[in-house]
């Protein structure tokens, strides 16, 4: 699975990471998510789903 926000649809970024001499090296910039267990009444059952930090 990859880590994508089901709620917000937020993924990671490509980015470079810049040393002191200026050299560039590709890098990702990865969302702050965890897994949230939520329950659906109208389903009947829970799921395990990615969600980022702030959208609670």
């Amino acid at each position: 699975m990859s880590k994508i926000c089901q709620i917000t649809g937020k993924k990671a970024m490509i980015g470079n990471n810049v040393s002191h001499s200026k050299r560039r090296t590709k890098r990702t910039f990865d969302v702050n998510l965890f897994t949230k267990k939520f329950y659906y009444v109208e389903q009947g059952k829970e799921s395990h789903d990615w969600q980022q930090c702030f959208t609670l």
